[in-house]
């Protein structure tokens, strides 16, 4: 009876610690294949987004890195493979159930995504607004909340033609974090910048995800920032994670892609020429 029931036990502690590593992670992909007509895209990409952290998917444009976001957004399928967010697979959802899932991803633009004819406070009550049944009075106080860890609430009556590049990327964040969701998406936010709001955004990406306790990916080609505020990184190239790791084993990696990227050496696995005949014989 004593064995039994220690068989029982041990059987429930596996299952406990199964179900645990289930749920570590918010974002799951997997085999991820995807093309445009005959260009491929996306061949095999595998990683894992663990819940809580800020992770960077880096790479050169045109790798791959938008089109890994749309996936995760539920906006382009897989040809094969799967995303799942929050243990929901995103390309087997309905309309309705894929709505819901984004009601749980806040978005912060490439560039910003701000409604121009609406103030500062206006942008940010948008989702309250749209997607919860909140009083205005509550509305009111959650706006300024926002704007409050923006270091914006001052600039709630503004237009976005009157905000500087760096106050509109900020004006931008606090909408990605209005409703409090699970997962924000940073898509190229250092895009742009001047160095002191470039550093701004950065150390708010990094305050703000721990702070709100949610999980964050930063999608960027800029190393300088990107490694300063975040837990993990992938590297993708030609469709796949080439390097994956913790962000000072990749400081001291010796990948030869990684290490190129890190010290933006102009020769490596990364070419310069884009692929074609050799020069010589188009002169002839």
């Amino acid at each position: 009876m004593v064995q039994k029931q220690g068989k029982i036990l041990a059987n429930s502690s596996e299952h406990l610690v199964a179900k645990k590593a289930a749920t570590d992670n918010l974002v799951e992909i997997s085999d991820l294949h995807f093309a445009y007509g005959e260009r491929k895209v996306l061949t095999g990409i595998n990683l894992n987004i663990p819940r809580g952290k800020v992770v960077a998917i880096l790479g050169v444009s045109g790798c791959g890195k938008s089109t890994l976001l749309h996936q995760i957004g539920g906006q382009l399928k897989p040809d094969s493979g799967s995303v799942k967010v929050l243990g929901k697979t995103v390309h087997q959802l309905d309309n309705d159930a894929l709505y819901a899932l984004r009601r749980e991803m806040g978005m912060m633009f490439q560039v910003s995504g701000l409604f121009s004819d609406l103030t500062v406070y206006d942008n940010i009550a948008f989702p309250m607004r749209e997607h919860t049944d909140l009083s205005e009075q509550m509305i009111h106080d959650l706006v300024l909340m926002k704007l409050q860890a923006v270091g914006l609430r001052g600039a709630r009556n503004l237009m976005p033609r009157d905000l500087s590049g760096g106050m509109e990327r900020r004006v931008a964040l606090a909408r990605a974090i209005a409703i409090d969701p699970a997962l924000i998406i940073y898509d190229e936010p250092f895009a742009g910048l001047d160095p002191i709001s470039l550093n701004t955004i950065a150390n708010l990406i990094r305050r703000l995800n721990d702070a709100l306790g949610v999980t964050s990916v930063v999608v960027t080609y800029d190393i300088s920032e990107s490694l300063k505020i975040v837990d993990y990184v992938y590297f993708i190239h030609n469709g796949k994670v080439v390097a994956e790791g913790e962000t000072a084993q990749m400081m001291d990696s010796n990948d030869p892609f990684v290490h190129q990227f890190i010290h933006a050496e102009p020769d490596g696995p990364v070419a310069f020429q884009y692929p074609g005949r050799p020069y010589e014989e188009d002169l002839r």
